[in-house]
């Protein structure tokens, strides 16, 4: 019954959740550590003021891009709440096609940041810094994925007559 209150709730927001911020994952983030996201790399990294600095901006680019493709699993959240009771095979290709597309571009963001961090702290240091956002994602994905229902949930948490 949890679960089809939530997708409930989710597909009567779904318009206003996919027009909002990547301030979801930050509250997840928040939530689960009591710390913000860059404040938990910054104590993970413990960079020299040197590195740091040189870091920060990359960094700040890189969390552009990642809350670029936030939005769009966001979105992808919205369509699956707002199509999840009628869906069909078709929508459901939609989605999981788009779903792992979404994954293998945040994989290939990760490894060009990687590489972008490796020429400014190092290649130990850049390894830390995409170790931690590897967690960090995988987390948040959690997160998600213990908060949406699979296909066929609803159908189990209604009686049949």
């Amino acid at each position: 019954m949890k679960k089809l209150f939530l997708i409930i709730a989710i597909a009567a927001s779904s318009t206003v959740f996919a027009q909002s911020s990547m301030k979801e994952d930050v509250d997840i983030i928040q939530g689960i550590y009591g710390k913000s996201k860059k404040e938990l790399v910054n104590s993970y990294m413990q960079l020299t003021a040197a590195k740091a600095t040189a870091f920060w901006k990359v960094y700040d680019e890189y969390e552009v891009e990642r809350k670029a493709l936030g939005q769009k699993k966001i979105q992808l959240i919205s369509d699956y709440a707002e199509h999840y009771v009628t869906l069909t095979d078709e929508k459901a290709d939609v989605l999981a096609k788009a779903t792992l597309k979404n994954n293998m571009d945040f994989e290939k963001l990760q490894a060009k940041y990687y590489e972008k961090t490796k020429a400014v702290i190092g290649a130990l240091n850049a390894a830390k810094f995409i170790q931690a956002e590897i967690y960090l994602q995988t987390t948040v994905r959690g997160a998600i994925q213990d908060a949406i229902p699979f296909i066929g949930d609803i159908d189990r948490s209604i009686p049949k007559h």
